[in-house]
């Protein structure tokens, strides 16, 4: 059992991916500074730097940590599920700050000499794993490699979220994932799938 020290610690940690995060949607990496960052979290300097060893640090942090709270989708798997979750993360980058910012520090972390793919991979993995789901269920057309298709898709659909994010702000996202998978359906999903399929995102919403 945690002592009340190392609880302490835990929650201080949290806030500062928490402060951190929502300085990092507001102003990007390069416009964030460690001392907004602790200012936000109601923490101090010696506390940042007991948890990371710099700004660089806790920008990975947020972006590993990204899924961290993001809502649960019930439902027993195949291709309706997948895209349900797609909508529903479509939702939560609307609303939800640490996705928000995971994502967007994954798509900046140029600048910060980083080049880490592990915040795309936890998505790929993801989407594989539903994938293979639907595979099993009879969802997908025989010659559709679940791994390879769920590179794809993580890879349009960041460039769907990132265009949202220039044009609209991303108000528009769920109805552009929505129609990205109009066009991805007819090539992957077996004869007769689609037709029973919903891309409104209403069965997901009830779901979460």
């Amino acid at each position: 059992m945690a002592g009340p020290q190392q609880e302490r610690a835990v929650k201080t940690r949290a806030a500062l991916v928490r402060a951190a995060a929502e300085e990092f949607d507001l102003h990007g990496f390069s416009g964030t500074s460690t001392t907004k960052i602790v200012k936000r979290a109601g923490s101090t300097m010696g506390a940042l730097y007991f948890h990371f060893a710099s700004k660089d640090e806790l920008a990975h942090a947020v972006m590993a940590e990204q899924a961290t709270d993001l809502p649960e989708l019930e439902g027993n798997g195949g291709l309706q599920h997948l895209i349900d979750l797609t909508l529903v993360l479509a939702r939560e980058l609307q609303r939800n700050v640490l996705f928000r910012a995971g994502v967007q520090l994954a798509v900046e972390q140029g600048a910060f000499g980083l080049h880490d793919d592990s915040a795309y991979q936890l998505w790929i993995d993801n989407f594989e794993e539903e994938l293979l789901v639907a595979k099993a269920l009879g969802d997908l057309r025989e010659e559709v490699d679940p791994a390879r298709f769920a590179q794809v898709l993580v890879a349009a659909y960041t460039g769907t979220q990132l265009l949202s994010q220039i044009k609209a702000g991303r108000e528009d996202l769920s109805e552009r994932i929505a129609e990205l998978w109009s066009y991805l359906l007819p090539a992957v999903a077996a004869p007769g799938v689609v037709e029973r399929l919903d891309l409104t995102g209403s069965a997901a919403g009830a779901r979460e």
